[in-house]
This record gives structure tokens, C-alpha cells and sequence, in this order.
């Protein structure tokens, strides 16, 4: 029989009765004759509960044990998904991620996966279950210990069963139906897109949408694994939701797919550095060692010498920023007149494949932003994406401006 990944976040799951129903929609799959692996995530707000009781305890704790019991939620919903669907009469089981066995490195609070041996469960539906209820999020190190794969790996965990198995689609079920051209509670008229290409969903992910986890589309890119994100709380059809897939299977696409933002972002710009070969290594080397995840760089054109460098990162690792360019100045490694941090910023960004065949993009979206009277602070591209940096108080107004210019509204 085919197998199809069906994954359940935690709002799906929040309490017994979104079980039932979630189970119900299990069971809609398993009369079409699939087996089916089940993912599940803790029940909403109860891994927040856990990491709390976590910091509580010991806020510099052993990220071993902090896995040990954060990973207990998804346990929770794993049994009791399993107890309705036999309940319901269909076979099935739970199982703990050391149980597949989900297999990852030893980065705890952190890991990645490593391999999903499928002989366990495999051996498991010949014998005649048909589903099985894998708890998300969580695997197993090479030392034995449970470890957890980081905030929204549950999605990770789905797309990384529907690789293994060879699954004909990962199904996300979540809160929204879908994924759209922009934030619906920014722009009345975002629409929801029918179709949206790995690459397209991959930088939305990146730059703010929440709709998916990005390494879960990572892992569907590499492994071509058909995603399709869906309400929990809708009625369903076969053309339900969003499918995300390869550019190949999308007929006719806008230039433009979709308008993401990020409010949370931070402009920091290091005044008068040397002008030198390597100094950009040795102001990113030591950001990278702690953990600060730079995104947009511009590098000024240098003046006898001296130059500055502008960068952009989340606005909660700021002061991990601040230390590491500090503590590389006083090592010596480099030298700045000031390090001065805008935390009143924020990311908007145009994402579109069609980016690659056409011009004036970049252009139109300029020009869109100077008629409602916003400046650019700082501009990066790639081959499908053009992001800038501006005032946060402007974001909305750009985010619906530039959603109008594009004419996201209508299909394409």
C-alpha cells in the first residue's frame, strides 16, 4: 500500500476533542486504502509549559535533561492519537522517536536528523497496522539519549518520514489553510496560492511567513517530497490547501509569488574598520561562533582607509552581537570608531521565481515604496528574491503597497 505522512501541530491537537477530529481525518486516509504515519506535536502551549518549568529549575541547565523533558509533550499526544484511532477501531500504535528509531547527532536542543531506519515500522504495517502515531520533534543520539530537533521540528520530523518511506505526500495540518501572498491579518486581499515551487517556500520561510518550518522545506527540496498545508478546521477536498512542489508541476506563475516581512530585525553598523583583506572575516568569523544569524551585509565604499560595514540580524541576538564585535576589538582583531545597533527596523521582502526571466522587479519595487514616501536603509537580492530594510513603522503600509503594485490579488 502507498504511504502518506499526515503531520498535526499543536493547535490541531490542543485538547481530546481536536483529536478526535484530527483522528477522524486519519481516518478518511486509511479508507482509501493508505497506511499512514501519523505526526504529532506537544498540545498547544505545553511545550512552552515545559521549557519554563526547565528555566525555572535551572535557567544554565544540561541540555541533555532539558530534552529529556521537553520531548515528554509530543509523547503525551502520541498515546492519546493512538488510543482514539483504536477506539475508532483502525490499528494503530504509538511511537517515541528512540522507538522508530529517529536517528540524529548529539547537538541536543538542536539536532539534526541523521537517518530514519524504516525496517521497525515497515515490519510493523505488514503485520497489519495501518497507522502509525510517531511522536515529532524528538530522536535519539549516538550516546542513547533522547534528543529534541529545535522549535518547529515536528515539520522537520514529517518531511523527513515522507522521505524515508517514500511517501506520496507530506500533509501539514495546521491553523491556517493554506499558504498566502502575503500575511491575511496585514492585506485584506491576500489570496491563498494553490501552488507554490520549494525554492519560492523556502525564502518565505526564511523571511518571516510561519506557514512552514524552513529546514522541513530544506529536506522536501532535496528529497522532491510533495507538501501540502492544510486547516485542521476546515472541510477538506482534494484541492484543499497549498501544495508545495517542484517549479516543474507549476503551469503559469506570477512574477512576483508572494510579499513576506519580519518585524523582530536589527540594522548594525561598525563605524571606520580598516579597510583590508580578511577584515570581513574577522568581524563575521567571530559572529558566526556566537550564534548571531546575520542576513543582509553591505560593505561602504572606503574613504583613506577606513570604511563601514552595515548588517542586518534578528533583533533578540543584538547583544550577543554587541559582545562578540566587542570582545574581537579587544582581542585586537579588529578596530571601529562605534558599533551602533537600530533595533526600529524591520524586513520586507518580494519573493518570486519569475524573478529569474524578468526585469523591472527590482525597479517597480522601489519606486512603489518611495510613492508612499518609505526609505531604504538596506537593500540584498538573490535570484528570486529582493529584500529591504525599513523603518518599522512603515512595514505594513509597505507590505499592502507592494501587494498592490504586484497585483498578488489576482491569479495568475
Amino acid at each position: 500500500m502507498s504511504v502518506l505522512v499526515m503531520k498535526f501541530g499543536g493547535t490541531s491537537v490542543a485538547n481530546i476533542d481536536r483529536i478526535r477530529r484530527a483522528a477522524k481525518r486519519v481516518g478518511v486516509e486509511v479508507a482509501k486504502g493508505h497506511d499512514v504515519i501519523v505526526i504529532v506535536s506537544a498540545m498547544a502551549g505545553k511545550t512552552n509549559e515545559l521549557v519554563g518549568w526547565v528555566n525555572e529549575i535551572s535557567p544554565l541547565h544540561d541540555a541533555r535533561e532539558y530534552d529529556a523533558v521537553v520531548s515528554s509533550g509530543e509523547n503525551v499526544t502520541a498515546g492519546l492519537m493512538a488510543l482514539v484511532l483504536q477506539e475508532m477501531e483502525i490499528p494503530a500504535r504509538s511511537w517515541q522517536g528512540w522507538q522508530v528509531p529517529l536517528l540524529t547527532n548529539s547537538a541536543h536542543s538542536a539536532a539534526r536528523i541523521e537517518e530514519i531506519p524504516t525496517a521497525n515500522i515497515t515490519a510493523k504495517f505488514a503485520e497489519g497496522m495501518r497507522v502509525a502515531v510517531v511522536a515529532g520533534f524528538q530522536g535519539l543520539s549516538p550516546e542513547g539519549r533522547i534528543t529534541t530537533l529545535g522549535r518547529g521540528g515536528s515539520d522537520t520530523t514529517a518531511v523527513a518520514f515522507a522521505a524515508a518511506f517514500g511517501a506520496e505526500r507530506c500533509d501539514i495540518y495546521t491553523d491556517v489553510d493554506g499558504v498566502y501572498t502575503t500575511d491575511p491579518r496585514i492585506s485584506a486581499k491576500a489570496r491563498k496560492l494553490d501552488r507554490i515551487a520549494f525554492e519560492e517556500m523556502l525564502e518565505l520561510a526564511s523571511l518571516g511567513a510561519k506557514v512552514l518550518q524552513t529546514r522541513s522545506v530544506e529536506l522536501a527540496m532535496r528529497y522532491n517530497v510533495k507538501l501540502r498545508v492544510l486547516s485542521s478546521f476546515e472541510e477538506q477536498s482534494d484541492e484543499a490547501g497549498t501544495l508545495v512542489c517542484a517549479e516543474e508541476e507549476i503551469m503559469e506563475s506570477k512574477v512576483v509569488s508572494g510579499i513576506a516581512y519580519s518585524r523582530e530585525e536589527a540594522k548594525m553598523t561598525l563605524v571606520s574598520v580598516a579597510d583590508r583583506p580578511g577584515i570581513a572575516a574577522a568581524i563575521f568569523g567571530p559572529l558566526a561562533e556566537a550564534g548571531v544569524n546575520v542576513d543582509m551585509i553591505i560593505q561602504n565604499i572606503a574613504e583613506e582607509g577606513r570604511t563601514d560595514m552595515t548588517f542586518s540580524c534578528p533583533t533578540d541576538q543584538v547583544k550577543r552581537a554587541e559582545k562578540a564585535l566587542n570582545d574581537a576589538k579587544a582581542a585586537g582583531h579588529i578596530n571601529y570608531h562605534d558599533l551602533i545597533a537600530d533595533t526600529d527596523v524591520a524586513k520586507v521582502s518580494a519573493v518570486g521565481i519569475g524573478m529569474r526571466s524578468q526585469s523591472g522587479v527590482a525597479a517597480k519595487m522601489f519606486k512603489t515604496l518611495s510613492d508612499e514616501g518609505i526609505n531604504i536603509k538596506v537593500i540584498a537580492t538573490s535570484e528570486i528574491k529582493i529584500s529591504v530594510l525599513i523603518d518599522r513603522k512603515y512595514m505594513e503600509l509597505a507590505v499592502q503597497a507592494l501587494h498592490d503594485a504586484f497585483d498578488l490579488d489576482k491569479a495568475a
